[in-house]
């Protein structure tokens, strides 16, 4: 009796801290993550998916640190660079933040426009309110509700695995994939560049941010470590098994016709006489759900960056008269991106491959800023980082600065 008491409390604890590790890992399949995994399985079938086992094991080193920073030292990112390293070196994350997130926030509420419009409904009408709707949401609910919110969005990623049930693909195959590189594909200059972009938008910046200020916002401690570090294992395995389905999709539909795609949308308007409007309608409710998790979370992650460097306070537990500067970035992240979605002719594309390209340069730069302070036994005492951890935080830089270096040329 006493041993199952023991293991209720446990699990009602797991449910208590479950939340900010899983929602950051999941938002990252967002409209660039679907872009990304749905190119790939377009051009290269199932022969990447052994690249979703790699990223799941570097995802998993770099969220458990992030996290533990956060919790240990009761401060978010921005905060703990700012006081290690000095304004300057903190000012300059801070920017390069503020720039990547607003050109990916940007590319999420173009992806709010393009799944809309894929469900006939225009971009003019869809992008002002879901926009306005977005903003109300954070405005309006505190921050269990809001992770509620998140937690509940997850269920639509599921389209996706129902969408690749649909065109029967060849499971054999896949679960073959999974496990045993295709080391011709990789060999080839688009699979190895398709290999970097996969890993490189499964980690960034934005999630480091926004992650370790929401474990402080909602008060882990360190005894729940045990706890986090579960969660960050199960967010992990929960966006690649996602990401996995998206890549059937594609590669099961698209790949054996060779259809080469460049966005999600045109990805959308090829499958729907290829694998029926039922398969369609999946696919355009996931890609509209992952991109709401990211019109919603970048935001915020910049917000919590903005208010932490200056020292003003900041949170969705906060009210607008507690925390203006927090809401006021908010609005404006909604109105310049819904503005910038909305001028025809406006080279999104251009813009994520910038997005991309500074996120390349800031991951490793914040990747080894963390090192520091996370092997530093007077700030961690005995949390510090394990080898292991150093290991797959250097291993993160290294497949970062590849990806960066070619996504320049």
């Amino acid at each position: 009796m006493k041993r199952l008491k023991n293991i209720v409390k446990r699990v009602l604890v797991f449910l208590w801290v479950m939340g900010p590790a899983f929602v950051t890992s999941v938002a990252d399949n967002d409209a660039s993550g679907v872009a990304s995994y749905t190119v790939a399985g377009a051009r290269t079938g199932y022969s990447l998916l052994s690249v979703l086992t790699i990223s799941t094991i570097l995802l998993i080193g770099i969220q458990e640190m992030s996290a533990r920073l956060g919790i240990v030292t009761g401060r978010g990112l921005t905060e703990i660079i700012r006081e290690t390293y000095g304004v300057q070196i903190g000012f300059l994350c801070l920017l390069l933040h503020i720039i990547t997130t607003f050109s990916t926030a940007v590319a999420e509420i173009a992806g709010i426009a393009g799944s809309m419009e894929l469900l006939g409904v225009s971009r003019f009408i869809a992008v002002p309110l879901f926009t306005i709707g977005l903003f109300l949401i954070i405005y309006f609910w505190n921050y269990k509700l809001l992770e509620r919110f998140f937690l509940s969005l997850t269920v639509f990623y599921f389209s996706y695995f129902i969408s690749a049930l649909l065109v029967k693909p060849d499971w054999g195959e896949i679960i073959y994939r999974i496990f045993v590189p295709d080391i011709k594909a990789f060999l080839k200059r688009e699979g190895f560049y398709l290999t970097i972009i996969i890993i490189g938008t499964t980690i960034t910046p934005w999630m480091q941010y926004y992650l370790q200020s929401s474990v402080v916002e909602k008060g882990i401690r360190k005894e729940h470590i045990p706890y986090v570090r579960w969660e960050v294992i199960i967010g992990a395995f929960a966006t690649q098994f996602f990401a996995l389905f998206m890549m059937v999709c594609a590669g099961a539909v698209l790949y054996p016709y060779g259809i080469r795609v460049e966005t999600v949308e045109e990805a959308g308007m090829a499958l729907k006489p290829l694998a029926g409007k039922y398969f369609y309608l999946l696919f355009s409710i996931g890609f509209l759900n992952a991109s709401l998790m990211g019109a919603l979370i970048l935001p915020i992650s910049s917000a919590y960056a903005i208010c932490e460097f200056f020292g003003w306070e900041g949170g969705v537990n906060k009210t607008f008269n507690e925390a203006p500067y927090f809401y006021i970035t908010l609005a404006l992240y909604y109105i310049f991106g819904a503005m910038l979605v909305l001028i025809p002719g406006m080279p999104l594309i251009t813009l994520m491959l910038v997005s991309q390209f500074l996120n390349g340069i800031l991951l490793p730069l914040l990747i080894f800023l963390m090192l520091k302070v996370a092997n530093s036994e007077e700030v961690m005492g005995d949390l510090k980082n394990s080898p292991f951890s150093n290991f797959i935080a250097v291993l993160t830089v290294l497949f970062v600065i590849i990806a960066t270096f070619f996504v320049a040329i």
